[in-house]
C-alpha cells in the first residue's frame, strides 16, 4: 500500500491526499503574532507568514491563525513604502492566547528598544509563548534579557554588536535558528526556512516538505514541472544520475527501459541501481514509476482531461494498470482522488 512506498517522491505527494495521510492533527489551532517595526523587512514578512497560509490551503482544517501588531495599533511602514494594516496593538496582546510572538526586523530597522516593547516580550515569556526574530528582530529578545543562553541567527552586519553588547547570547552562522522556544533567521530569504522548520516541528516532516516543494521550486536555475527539491538542489549528485533522472522527466508518455537509460548515462545497470538506492533511497523502476505517478495526479489534479487520457500521457498501456498503480502507491482511486478536488 502507499505508505509502504519510501522514495523522496512521497513527500510530495501524500499532502494531496487528506490530513490522515501526512499531517497529524494539531490538538488546537495555533496562534502567531508578527510585531512590525518601522522599515521592517516585508519580504522576510511576508515569507514567513507564506509558510503558514500555504499549510491552511494544504490542509482541510486551519493550523495556524496569524495576527499582525504594531506599539500603537496604527498602520505600519515596511522597507518598501507601503503601510500595513495591523490588528491590534501591544497592550491589546493581553486578550490573545498566543503561541508564538515573532519580531519582523530589516535592514533599516533601528536597533534600539522600547519600555512598551520590552513588557509586551516579557509577558509573552511569563506566558510560555515561543519568541522569535527576523533578520535583526532577535535585537529586541536579547535586549530584554530573554535569549541568554540561547543560540540564535542574526543578520551579518549586526553580529559583531549583538556580540558585543549581549555576550550571554550564541550567534549562529546559520541562517536560521530553533533553539527550544526561541527561532530566528538572519535574513529576508530565510524566514520561509525557519517558518518550514517550525511547521515540521508542529506537523511532521511529510507535511512541511510538501509545503516547502510548493513555495521552493523556483531556487533551482531550472524550474522542473516535476521536481523533488531535496535532489534537484543536491550540488554532489553525479553527473550520471543528473542525466538518468532527466530522462526519466522527458519521458513520461513514453517511458525508456531502465537499461536504456543506463545506457545513455554511460553506466551499467548495476551501477545505475547502486546510485539510486544512494541519493533517492528507491530502485530506478520504483522512482520512474512514481514519477509518471506524480505527473498523473498533477493532471488529475489540474486538469479535466478523461482518466484514460492521463493514463496514457503518463505511460500506461492500460487504464486498469494505471488505476491499480496509483491505488497501490495513494490508497484512492484516480476517480475518487479527483473528486475531492471538484
Amino acid at each position: 500500500m502507499g505508505a509502504h512506498f519510501e522514495s523522496l517522491l512521497k513527500n510530495k505527494n501524500m499532502a494531496y491526499f487528506g490530513p490522515e495521510t501526512c499531517c497529524p492533527p494539531l490538538p488546537q489551532v495555533k496562534r502567531i503574532a508578527f510585531v512590525l517595526v518601522e522599515h521592517f523587512s516585508m519580504m522576510a514578512f511576508t515569507g514567513a507568514v507564506d509558510a503558514l497560509v500555504t499549510a491552511n490551503l494544504m490542509h482541510p482544517a486551519t493550523l495556524y491563525e496569524i495576527l499582525v501588531v504594531s506599539s500603537e495599533g496604527e498602520p505600519v511602514l515596511s522597507d518598501l513604502g507601503i503601510d500595513i494594516p495591523v490588528d491590534c496593538q501591544f497592550s491589546q496582546l493581553g486578550e490573545h492566547r498566543l503561541d508564538t510572538l515573532i519580531i519582523c526586523g530589516g535592514y533599516r530597522v533601528r536597533p534600539r528598544s522600547t519600555p512598551a516593547m520590552r513588557t509586551m516580550l516579557r509577558t509573552a515569556n511569563t506566558s510560555g509563548v515561543i519568541l522569535g526574530g527576523l533578520w535583526n528582530g532577535a535585537y529586541f529578545l536579547a535586549e530584554a534579557g530573554l535569549l541568554n543562553g540561547y543560540e540564535c541567527a542574526y543578520h551579518p552586519d549586526g553580529r559583531a554588536i549583538m556580540s558585543e553588547d549581549f555576550p550571554k547570547v550564541s550567534i549562529s552562522n546559520h541562517s536560521y535558528v530553533l533553539d527550544r522556544d526561541r527561532i530566528s533567521c538572519a535574513g529576508a530569504s530565510s524566514s520561509l526556512g525557519m517558518m518550514l522548520a517550525l511547521v515540521k516541528k508542529d506537523c511532521g516532516e511529510i507535511f512541511a516538505n510538501a509545503i516547502e516543494e510548493v513555495l521552493s521550486c523556483d531556487k533551482m536555475m531550472e524550474v522542473i514541472d516535476v521536481s523533488v527539491t531535496s535532489i534537484d538542489c543536491n550540488p554532489t549528485l553525479p553527473q550520471t544520475l543528473k542525466t538518468s533522472l532527466e530522462l526519466m522527466r522527458n519521458n513520461i508518455d513514453e517511458p525508456l527501459s531502465i537499461l536504456e537509460i543506463a545506457n545513455c548515462a554511460c553506466i551499467s545497470r548495476r551501477q545505475l541501481e547502486r546510485l539510486f538506492c544512494c541519493y533517492v533511497n528507491a530502485s530506478p523502476s520504483r522512482y520512474y514509476l512514481e514519477l509518471r505517478l506524480t505527473h498523473a495526479r498533477q493532471l488529475l489534479q489540474q486538469t479535466n482531461k478523461p482518466i484514460a487520457d492521463i493514463a496514457v500521457a503518463t505511460g500506461f498501456v492500460s487504464i486498469s494498470h494505471f488505476r491499480r498503480c496509483f491505488h497501490q502507491l495513494f490508497d484512492v482511486s484516480p476517480a475518487r482522488f479527483r473528486k475531492g478536488f471538484l
